[in-house]
């Protein structure tokens, strides 16, 4: 099996922003985004802890966006 990689949630957060998603709060360790799209408003949180499993960003494909590149 493959190992997931592991990286820090401010570089996941740093590449969600260089996609458009736009910090909108942070309440204790979770970090709430939002993107505007033409039809809809998506909302993702994103756990500030470290170190973040890159598998969190299964989340995206549920709604039909694909993740952003992390480098």
């Amino acid at each position: 099996m493959t190992k997931v990689p592991v990286v820090s949630y401010e570089r996941v957060i740093a590449a969600l922003r260089r996609d458009g998603w736009v910090v909108v709060r942070q309440r204790g360790s979770h970090i709430r985004l939002q993107k505007h799209l033409p039809d809809e408003l998506l909302k993702l949180i994103v756990p500030a802890h470290r170190p973040l499993s890159v598998r969190h960003s299964l989340t995206f494909s549920n709604r039909g966006v694909s993740p952003p590149k992390l480098s």
